[in-house]
């Protein structure tokens, strides 16, 4: 074969493996030639490869992503066994998937959204395109019961912005029920779908939705053993650039002013005035984790070492809270005064 003719055939393999699949290909490919979950889950690796997705929305990568999508399709429970590997799709399981996986690679659109399932501390929730979808780090706190931070079971709890309510429920059903949680946000919507939740659970008696602006609609001295707080705290810069998938989610549940921490200032103005002697905010700022420590050079959060990944949650407790009020009662009021 001659040097031409080589290269020929080495530009005609890479052109195929440029060339994305269609919409009729990836389901016709998932219809009539794979039969098997295996089958079908490698198949939908390479198109997300091809397509170059972004994941991070409950899952860490590809194949996670693509097990996610035929599992939920099979009403299965996470892990994937070898068995269910082996397993053969119906044609109409086939056929679904098939649906869900163009909808997903083409439009973008996180996986939770078309399963209408999440998973937070190891339990499944409902959400839809009404709430930011479950991925708080803040799961890893809930699942050893706050310890070290507080010194025995906590008898009340407020979740701040609680979207799905799944940091409320996770709280709840870790204390066996035997707690009562305020489960706050200012979206109507996003409160339809906590309800859900709620409900399914069957929590309705020690988990408590209530429609508020932070702190506006709750009592004057309520109080509370700890607040979790996991507010919007995507800045400016970043929510311009984020990836297609996050277009989908509620952008109420995502910026928070130019530096991301808009409501962080508010939260932490408030929260002294909400907890007992003893008590602890717990508060997610993420990538605003930076701003946040140059805004407030002096006060001493305490950022917590998460052994399972993520960043930006801190803690501080009452009395830090209460002596840099003025500090943070400044930047909240400064915050106000910018609208």
């Amino acid at each position: 074969m001659s040097k031409l003719q080589n290269n020929q055939e080495i530009a005609i393999i890479h052109s195929l493996l440029d060339e994305l699949p269609s919409a009729e290909q990836i389901t016709s490919s998932i219809n009539d030639e794979l039969t098997t979950v295996q089958d079908v889950v490698r198949y939908l690796v390479s198109c997300f490869a091809s397509y170059s997705i972004y994941v991070g929305h409950g899952t860490a990568n590809y194949w996670d992503e693509a097990i996610e999508i035929v599992q939920a399709v099979m009403h299965l429970q996470p892990p994937c066994d070898e068995s269910t590997l082996n397993s053969k799709l119906t044609k109409s399981e086939r056929e679904l998937i098939g649906k869900i996986a163009c909808q997903r690679i083409l439009n973008r659109i996180p996986t939770p959204y078309l399963t209408h399932r999440a998973f937070f501390c190891g339990k499944e929730f409902y959400v839809d395109d009404r709430v930011i979808i479950p991925r708080s780090p803040i799961a890893e706190l809930i699942e050893s019961g706050f310890d070290p931070y507080v010194d025995s079971q906590p008898q009340r709890v407020l979740d701040m912005c609680t979207g799905s309510a799944c940091i409320a429920i996770a709280i709840a059903l870790h204390f066996d029920r035997d707690v009562e949680v305020d489960a706050v946000d200012i979206s109507d919507e996003a409160l339809e779908v906590a309800n859900i939740n709620i409900e399914g659970y069957g929590l309705e008696d020690c988990v408590f939705p209530i429609k508020s602006d932070l702190f506006d609609a709750l009592p004057e001295g309520d109080k509370y053993d700890v607040i979790v707080a996991n507010p919007p705290y995507v800045d400016s810069y970043d929510l311009a650039t984020m990836p297609d998938e996050f277009r989908c989610e509620p952008d109420l549940a995502l910026g928070s002013g130019d530096d991301g921490l808009d409501c962080a200032k508010k939260i932490l103005a408030k929260a002294g005035d909400y907890l007992n002697d003893d008590g602890i905010l717990i508060m997610e700022v993420g990538n605003s984790e930076e701003q946040l420590v140059d805004l407030f050079p002096t006060v001493p959060f305490h950022f917590v070492d998460l052994k399972r990944g993520g960043t930006g949650v801190f803690i501080l407790g009452v009395e830090q809270l209460r002596a840099y009020h003025d500090v943070f009662e400044k930047a909240a009021l400064e915050v106000r005064d910018a609208r």
